[in-house]
């Protein structure tokens, strides 16, 4: 992961190649907090793959990149 100031800062750093996905810090943020938050819980259990698939989607995060294995 890296993180850069501008999509003009993302494009000098590709220098013509194709860029993998690009989110907004706020996403990133949002993501964190729904992929990890409820870890520290004493009855936490692994999140079901269909769970985190709804987690991406409600955050926008949709495509190819974005598809679980």
């Amino acid at each position: 992961m890296n993180l850069f100031r501008s999509e003009e800062h993302v494009a000098r750093w590709l220098e013509g190649r194709e860029p993998g996905a690009t989110i907004a810090v706020t996403t990133l943020s949002e993501l964190a907090h729904a992929w990890w938050d409820d870890r520290i819980a004493p009855d936490w259990r692994p999140h079901a793959r269909e769970q985190n698939a709804a987690i991406l989607e409600r955050l926008g995060l949709v495509g190819p990149f974005w598809e679980l294995a």
